[in-house]
């Protein structure tokens, strides 16, 4: 059986990978826009060993793309979040907002930017 839950640095890269699109969603791209996002270092050993343990659950594809003179010719491993990740991120975000709605001093109104 497949897993099914995300780690925390599994759904910031999976986030990744939807917001960077299908034609900037390869490794190197992801680990730098991971750095400037959250202000932390990333290694890109750790991108690639968490890109293909999310392809292995099945919440994302990935293909080769084109060859580009920029990379001397060489291609990029390009990924793409399934439907089955797309509901996998939608889960994790609804749990974090039951419990942010849950929290005592944050109970409130959130304003919708949650919802």
């Amino acid at each position: 059986m497949k897993e099914t839950r995300l780690g925390e640095f599994e759904e910031v890269i999976l986030l990744l990978v939807g917001i960077l699109g299908e034609e900037e969603a390869y490794a190197f791209k992801i680990a730098s826009e991971f750095e400037e996002q959250t202000k932390k270092s990333v290694s890109i050993g750790a991108v690639h060993s968490t890109l293909s343990r999310l392809e292995d659950k099945g919440f994302l594809t990935s293909e080769m793309g084109k060859a580009t003179a920029e990379r001397g010719g060489r291609r990029k491993r390009i990924y793409t979040i399934t439907a089955y990740g797309r509901r996998a991120l939608e889960s994790s975000r609804d749990l974090r907002v039951s419990l942010w709605k849950q929290f005592p001093s944050f109970g409130f109104d959130l304003g919708g930017q949650f919802s």
